[in-house]
């Protein structure tokens, strides 16, 4: 009688360790999988997190491109004025508008970084380009000055001036389609669900006049160039 009470007692010692031992690899399997799929998780978040930095990088590297070539063109226009004033009788109200223009864009001055408030953006944009019409009307009013049209020194700046436009225009739409990339990225799925964990928020589009994204060459219409 003892001796089936002990046999049956191994057994149930043993079936409980079988149950313990499979409940311990079930366990463990399932801890593997949980591992797995936060190893796999990560590396998600890790490769849209660089994604974002890499993308708002290029952003900002686009913004200093067109940023540069209106700082550029700001610092031609005193020159320019002065030449033109050399030119007898040259209509002030023209000279005035590029002036008050330049001076708008001066106010209007974003961070040195990217520009983040859309309202600022917009300001500074609508300054710069009231300063592209001025400049047109200028160099347009300017074909009826055989002086300015002969002078090397104005023919110069006008050049300088035109190309800095087209690279502006070139620069323009860059950014555009850096901005719109980056926050492409971080509205769809899963990259919404990673840019809100880490703060990441859209970028203030630009947008592009329509004459523009038809024709971004820029011309003055200024002939007959010695």
């Amino acid at each position: 009688m003892f001796h089936k009470t002990s046999i049956v007692a191994s057994r149930a010692r043993a079936s409980r360790r079988g149950a313990l031992g499979k409940g311990c690899i079930i366990g463990a399997g399932v801890a593997g999988a949980l591992v797995f799929v936060l190893v796999i998780f990560a590396a998600i978040c890790a490769g849209k997190y660089n994604g974002f930095v890499a993308g708002k990088e290029r952003v900002a590297q686009e913004w200093a491109k067109i940023d540069n070539q209106y700082k550029r063109r700001y610092d031609l226009i005193p020159n320019l004025v002065e030449t033109v004033k050399g030119a007898a009788n040259f209509e002030k109200s023209t000279l005035e508008a590029v002036t008050d223009a330049r001076a708008s864009v001066g106010r209007a001055q974003l961070p040195e970084k990217l520009p983040t408030d859309p309202q600022q953006l917009q300001a500074y944009i609508q300054a710069q380009q009231q300063l592209s019409g001025a400049l047109s009307r200028l160099f347009a009013v300017a074909e009826n000055y055989p002086q300015l049209k002969s002078s090397q020194n104005f023919l110069s700046l006008q050049d300088q001036i035109e190309g800095t436009e087209n690279r502006i225009a070139v620069a323009r739409n860059d950014y555009i389609e850096a901005v719109r990339s980056f926050n492409t990225s971080i509205e769809t799925f899963p990259g919404n669900i990673i840019a809100g964990m880490f703060n990441f928020t859209r970028i203030p589009q630009l947008e592009t006049p329509a004459e523009e994204k038809k024709n971004p060459k820029v011309e003055f219409n200024f002939e007959n160039k010695k």
